[in-house]
Parts: structure tokens; C-alpha cells; sequence
């Protein structure tokens, strides 16, 4: 059996690979400026040898400091023990045992060494996790599940490595994140279905889903008077913006349009692949039909995927919500506070988003499968 092998597209898949490559360079030429100085610090990992002094209570509950001795894995003083102290919190430190591997600062500002536990090592267990994930997802998966994995990184690569930098360079978040979306999908859908005109439809739906998501949530902002100003973590962001160029006010809804994507996609390529698979099945339907069809299978996903945006958001601010459901809120004080308003606000516009994007793929996917036939 002769393989054939396209020759075209590998090379125009290695260009635009190395133009990504170059723009992402250029993205990431500056320099952040420092907000925390961090002279004479290093984190290290380490591993405890020995507990020197515990405060332990009886009912299982540490408080005070602990004092242990560690030996220390990476760095100048790689290979050598040293004591540590690590401090009671909830945020900081590690309930050492000896064998126990951590994370430490070793402060060498002063004239005396100092080291201060900082966290539990938890390089292994973020790594095990990812790569069982990994592996499941390309065990069922097979070649897709290779693909939705390189689409899942590339993803990564976009908000991290292109996103974030322009976005603290001063360029619009909204902008970035409409900008960033699009172009994941186009990615993504690429990878998954190929670059057809079942992906093309599926593209088009997503990118305006997520569009409309930002619409409606800057309009519902608007009108119940809620700024990117108004979120919880306000103070560090205003510091930020201080030593930055970062525009704060648009990160509320910048999020807003990254969290519906993985909704709006989905939405996106399924109706595409059930129009498609449809007019393969019956060629002879005409668009409006293929259109109905593709609303019928809309309506059975709408309520699963609106679900799943708004448990997200649910899940993502649990401990705020059941602060306030415990201080018994009065409805108004409740109902107007800028924290529901801001979940409300999100779960809303997302769903919006997810809904609006049936019909727009529908209608884009009965257009191209019957002109194409």
C-alpha cells in the first residue's frame, strides 16, 4: 500500500509553526517590572531529616512553629543539612514529618543564612495527575485523544505565552481574550475534525458565541452598574496596574469570555458534526430542514451545557457563597451585592453565549453542507 504524502501542507504547517514561534518571541521581549523584592531569596527543594522541635497539640491541631532539619536537593546548597523553621498557617508551611519533601526559602540577604519552610513539594503530584490525565484522555481516545491533548497545549501556550504578555503590555483584555479564543478554536477544531466545512461552521458559531458572551456581559455590567473595579481582589490589581500597564477594568469580562469557550465550542462542533452527519444520510434535505435539525439537537444541549457553566461558577466561589448564605443575608442586601452580581453576571452571559451559538452554527452548517453538495 503506497503512502502518499502531502507535501503542501506539511511545509505551510511548518511556516505558520515558525511564524507562531516568532510572534510569541517578540510577544515576550520586556521586562516585568519587580513589585516584590526578592534579593538574596531562593526556593529550593528539600526533604526533612529530622524534627528538632514540634508543636503538636493533643487534638491533632499544630500551632507556634515547627522546627526541623532539612537537607537541601537543589541550589548552592545542594547536598548540605540545614535548619529550617517552618510556621504555622493555612496558606504557609507544611505539616513536616521526617521524609517529608518540601519547598524552602533560602534567605541569604542577611549575614546569616536563614530557611523558612515554605510548602509541601507538590512538583510530583501536579505531574502525576497531568500525565494520568494525559494518558486516559489517549487511551479512549486514540488518535483523538493525541490531538485533543496538543489542542489542550496549545491552548496553554496562547493564554500564557501570548495573552497574558500583551494583555500586561496594555493591550485590551477583551480584545486579547476574543482574539485568543478564536484562534484556539480555530486550532482546536482544526486538530479535532480536520479543515472542513463542518469545522468552518463549527468556528464561526463559536467565535460569535463567545463574542455575544462578552456583548451581554459588558451590557448587563452597565446596566447593573458592575465594573471590572468591583471584584474582591481589587487591591492587589490596583497595585498591579501600578507597576504595569495592565487595564484591570477589563479583566472581569476578559474571564468571562476564556471560561465560556470550552461551553461554546463544544455546543459549536456538535451541531456542525450532527448537520453534517444528517445531510450525509440524506443528501437531498434542503438547508431549512438541516437547520431545524440542528436546532431540535440544540435544545437537548442547551440545558446540559448552561448547567455547566453555571455549576462552574457555582463551584469556583462555594466558600463565598456559604459565607453569606451562613451570615443569613437579607434578600436585598443579598440580591444587590456586588459579589452575587458578578456571579450572576457570568453564569448569564456564558449561557447566553452557549444558547445564541445553536442557531448561528445551525444556520452557518445547513448554508455550507448544501452548497457544497
Amino acid at each position: 500500500m503506497k503512502i502518499t504524502v502531502n507535501w503542501k501542507k506539511i511545509v505551510i504547517g511548518i511556516i505558520i509553526g515558525i511564524i507562531f514561534v516568532a510572534v510569541l518571541i517578540r510577544c515576550n521581549q520586556f521586562e516585568k517590572k519587580q513589585m516584590v523584592s526578592t534579593k538574596g531569596q531562593t526556593y529550593e527543594k528539600a526533604v526533612v531529616t529530622q524534627i528538632t522541635k514540634d508543636n503538636l497539640a493533643e487534638d491533632g491541631n499544630r500551632y507556634g512553629t515547627q522546627e526541623v532539619m532539612v537537607k537541601i536537593k537543589t541550589g548552592t546548597y545542594s547536598g548540605k543539612e540545614m535548619n529550617a523553621i517552618n510556621p504555622d498557617g493555612t496558606l504557609f508551611g507544611a505539616n513536616c514529618k521526617i521524609g517529608t519533601k518540601v519547598i524552602v526559602i533560602v534567605n541569604t540577604a542577611d549575614a546569616n543564612t536563614s530557611v523558612t519552610v515554605y510548602s509541601q513539594d507538590r512538583t510530583m503530584a501536579i505531574y502525576g495527575f497531568a500525565l494520568i490525565f494525559a494518558a486516559v484522555v489517549c487511551l479512549i481516545g486514540g488518535k483523538k485523544g493525541v490531538e485533543a491533548i496538543a489542542s489542550l497545549g496549545f491552548a496553554f501556550v496562547c493564554i500564557v505565552y501570548l495573552m497574558f504578555p500583551l494583555m500586561y503590555q496594555g493591550v485590551s483584555p477583551i480584545l486579547m481574550s476574543i482574539i485568543v479564543a478564536a484562534f484556539t478554536t480555530v486550532v482546536t477544531l482544526g486538530l479535532l475534525g480536520g479543515y472542513t466545512t463542518k469545522t468552518l461552521s463549527a468556528i464561526i458559531g463559536t467565535t460569535c458565541g463567545v463574542a455575544i458572551a462578552a456583548v451581554a456581559a459588558i451590557l448587563f455590567g452597565k446596566a447593573a452598574g458592575i465594573t471590572g473595579y468591583n471584584v474582591s481582589d481589587i487591591e492587589t490589581l490596583n497595585y498591579v496596574a501600578q507597576n504595569s500597564s495592565i487595564k484591570i477594568g477589563q479583566l472581569l469580562f476578559a474571564g468571562i469570555i476564556i471560561s465560556a469557550l470550552g461551553a461554546v465550542m463544544d455546543v459549536g462542533m456538535s451541531i456542525a458534526s450532527t448537520i453534517q452527519e444528517i445531510h450525509e444520510t440524506d443528501p437531498a434535505l434542503p438547508a431549512s430542514k438541516l437547520f431545524m435539525s440542528g436546532i431540535r439537537v440544540g435544545r437537548d444541549m442547551m440545558g446540559t451545557m448552561t448547567n455547566t457553566l453555571i455549576f462552574a461558577y457555582v463551584g469556583g466561589s462555594l466558600t463565598t457563597l456559604i459565607t453569606n448564605y451562613a451570615y443569613d443575608l437579607s434578600y436585598r442586601q443579598l440580591a444587590n451585592s456586588y459579589i452575587i452580581g458578578i456571579e450572576i453576571m457570568q453564569g448569564l452571559s456564558g449561557s447566553l453565549g452557549v444558547v445564541l451559538t445553536v442557531p448561528i452554527t445551525a444556520l452557518f452548517a445547513a448554508f455550507f453542507v448544501t452548497r457544497k453538495s
